[in-house]
């Protein structure tokens, strides 16, 4: 009887530590899940911020917001970059987050799918878009203002680029560049699949030199710009071409002419920004226009 008593007294004392083992454990899983909810919640609404961000970017938000010009575009984006630069606070938060996951030994989240190194990569991925965003307009602008190409033009290629960007990668794939280039107006020939290209594979060599399949945002604009502007090489090409389009190669080129051999818009800004021609004796002459200081000007810089 008494060893049975003793075994009985070392049974209930096992018990009652096995019973402190479960509610210390119990504790600790309350406290690890809690720790589980707080990554994901602050994990989760990161994601989803990047991801309203990055389309905000990419679709041209900042373009319906503000009134439109490059320059309001630039000024929008350096606000949103700046943002990005600011969330970076609070990804130190969700690492920190993280850390106390891997002390704690928590190896598995059922409340998100997001992981500390991913949601790092992602932010370093947008800050450089947004970096990318900004260069991007600064070379509009800057080729707006140096080669004559419209900001209408810029505008159109921005938006086919981002209209034939599906995924929102910020990047085209060349069968996306083609359709791109193709929609922009060029006349690209239909070829079969594994068949030479050799005119694509030539813009190729220029936009993909590398060929590692994609074209970026940056690449895509400097081809267009320099497509656009290839033609024009020098004031003297340009003053040759005015030459051209009056009759017996005079100094100066008449509202008739201009009209007879330039697209309406086209002769609609001749005239409106080319000064009056004056002769040798300071006579002005009726539609008759200087092209040869308005081709001058164009290239004072």
């Amino acid at each position: 009887m008494e060893a049975l008593e003793e075994t009985w007294r070392n049974l209930q004392k096992i018990i009652k530590e096995r019973e402190l083992e479960l509610q210390k454990e119990q504790r600790r899983q309350e406290e690890n899940d809690k720790l589980r909810q707080e990554f994901a919640q602050h994990a989760n609404a990161f994601h989803q911020w990047i991801q309203e961000t990055r389309t905000y970017l990419l679709d041209g938000s900042c373009m319906v917001e503000e009134s439109g010009t490059l320059e309001s575009q630039l000024e929008a984006t350096k606000r949103k970059h700046q943002e990005i630069r600011a969330m970076r606070s609070q990804l130190k938060k969700i690492e920190d987050l993280g850390a106390a996951m891997e002390e704690a030994l928590i190896l598995d989240n059922k409340y998100t799918e997001h992981s500390t190194v991913g949601l790092a990569q992602q932010w370093d991925q947008l800050d450089q878009l947004g970096m990318r965003m900004q260069h991007n307009l600064e070379q509009q602008i800057q080729a707006r203002n140096t080669t004559g190409v419209t900001e209408e033009a810029l505008k159109e290629f921005s938006m086919m680029f981002k209209h034939f960007d599906k995924d929102k990668s910020g990047r085209l794939n060349h069968q996306e560049f083609k359709s791109c280039l193709r929609s922009l107006g060029y006349d690209l020939p239909m070829v079969e699949e594994g068949e030479p290209d050799p005119e694509f594979e030539a813009i190729l060599d220029t936009v993909d030199p590398n060929r590692d399949g994609h074209v970026s945002l940056q690449e895509y604009m400097a081809f267009m710009i320099s497509r656009e502007t290839e033609n024009v090489k020098s004031s003297e090409e340009i003053e040759s071409a005015f030459r051209a389009l009056s009759s017996e190669g005079k100094p100066y080129v008449t509202k008739e002419e201009l009209y007879q051999n330039l697209t309406r818009e086209q002769a609609d800004y001749c005239v409106s920004h080319m000064k009056p021609y004056v002769d040798g004796k300071g006579r002005e002459l009726p539609t008759a226009f200087d092209y040869v200081e308005f081709t001058r000007s164009l290239f004072v810089n």
